[in-house]
């Protein structure tokens, strides 16, 4: 009976202790790889640095895809017998969101050239089909999203749409944090989140151009001239994107002057351009005794000065995104 007892509390001491040593090991790992994401900022960030020492001593100072950021970085052997890995990709590169919330610049045109652009983005995505009509309204929707205003657009969406819905919730109202946000809104189905994730950003909060030098295809074949909501065909992106590949664009205004663009109706697009990037998205992931932890950072470069503006431990598009304000 004695040697029962005591076989019965030995076989739970092992456990207890089994059990203690996995979540100390576990806490060990998390701590340690924690220091190695944080190491990887540090990487992103001299890589940056470097690159803006090198376009101070360019005569053509901007942000391309051969730069040192852009290149895939060799995984990264660690002591423990581990592996660091990350990259660096242009946010600027996407459209950015955030810049459907402003209204055209005068009431004589029904869109400004960011919410055309971003309809003929719509357009032009690979994985999904999109009619001009669905593209209009996904655009109002996200406008009306974003504005401060509950006044919705002629196809768009505020209050008293989402407030019907079930559960019911209102619009944001303000600058969208996260992609995410994007299956709160009226109109936008999950396969259209998912085609647009790769090629758009909320970084900045605000406005921002998109650099040519680095934004993929269906963000070229979304920049056509103002006034046209249709973008260019398939063949006038592969087109552009070769262009990039076997030269690159001299500057913005010699891709203007493309055939694609001409005539005075350019100069619409012409305010969304730029050359240079300042918002960069840092993909790190840390694998230590069969342990992965992965770690997103959002870096805003001004100068020779990295901020982190954003750490998400999850994917920046693949977190939850609850609404913005229950209703009442």
């Amino acid at each position: 009976m004695v040697f029962a007892i005591c076989a019965a509390v030995l076989v739970a001491l092992q456990r207890d202790f089994d059990l203690s040593y996995r979540r100390a090991l576990n806490s060990f790992v998390s701590e340690q790889s924690w220091a190695y994401l944080r190491g990887a900022e540090d990487l992103a960030s001299l890589a940056l640095k470097l690159d803006y020492d090198a376009d101070l001593a360019s005569e053509t100072a901007r942000d391309d895809l051969n730069e040192i950021w852009a290149q895939q970085a060799t995984p990264y052997a660690l002591d423990e017998g581990g592996w660091m890995f990350g990259s660096l990709t242009d946010l600027q590169g996407r459209f950015n969101l955030n810049s459907l919330g402003d209204p055209p610049a005068t009431t004589t045109v029904t869109y400004s050239p960011a919410q055309e652009t971003f309809i003929r983005l719509l357009q032009a995505l690979d994985a999904v089909e999109i009619d001009q009509f669905t593209a209009i309204a996904i655009t109002e929707a996200v406008a009306d999203w974003i504005d401060a205003d509950d006044e919705p657009r002629l196809n768009g969406a505020e209050s008293a749409y989402y407030v019907s819905r079930q559960p019911s919730y209102r619009p944001a109202n303000r600058p969208m944090m996260s992609v995410s946000e994007l299956l709160a809104v009226a109109a936008v189905t999950p396969d259209i989140y998912q085609a647009l994730r790769p090629v758009v950003t909320v970084w900045p909060q605000q406005p921002a151009a998109i650099n040519i030098h680095t934004a993929p295809r269906p963000v070229l074949r979304a920049l056509n001239v103002y006034g046209n909501l249709q973008p260019l065909s398939p063949g006038e992106g592969d087109s552009l994107v070769q262009l990039r590949q076997d030269g690159g664009f001299a500057s913005l205004e010699e891709f203007l002057q493309l055939p694609i663009f001409s005539g005075d109706s350019s100069a619409g697009i012409a305010t969304l351009l730029t050359e240079s990037s300042s918002y960069f998205l840092l993909a790190s992931r840390v694998e230590i005794a069969d342990r992965e932890q992965r770690l997103y950072s959002v870096l805003r470069r001004q100068a020779r000065d990295i901020d982190v503006l954003q750490r998400i431990n999850a994917s920046l598009y693949d977190m939850p995104s609850p609404p913005a304000k229950s209703s009442p």
